[in-house]
């Protein structure tokens, strides 16, 4: 069973930047896909961006493109999450999910078998 630590939120201002971290134990890291999503007050829990087990393959939600970026160290069992250009939009907590033996570009938050805790990501206007 895998554990998953997500660090890295905070509060910023509109235009800023945050590095969100997901760190794994108690399983294989490169055997899993990796998800970031991310759930507002009074919102449904909507898909940021996944990668595959190997780091090949990205897919992001398209109101994130160009915006954030997803990439994993799998010698560190680690997945990040780099925001820029943050907006007020992208307030929200912000899970990391994975997906055993998944191929790295599933959206649907059921498909991923373990989530962490969430941290809280808060921009300013």
């Amino acid at each position: 069973q895998v554990q998953l630590y997500e660090s890295g939120g905070g509060l910023v201002q509109a235009g800023g930047s945050l590095r969100l971290s997901c760190a794994a134990s108690g399983g294989t890291f490169s055997r899993y896909a990796m998800g970031w999503f991310r759930q507002a007050p009074g919102k449904e829990r909507e898909f940021v961006a996944a990668i595959s087990r190997s780091g090949g393959t990205t897919t992001y939600q398209d109101s994130v493109k160009g915006r954030f970026t997803i990439s994993r160290d799998n010698a560190k069992n680690t997945v990040y999450l780099q925001m820029n250009t943050l907006k007020p939009e992208d307030t929200a907590v912000y899970y990391c999910a994975a997906d055993y033996l998944g191929v790295g570009y599933s959206r649907e938050g059921r498909q991923y078998d373990y989530w962490g805790q969430g941290t809280q990501v808060t921009v300013s206007s």
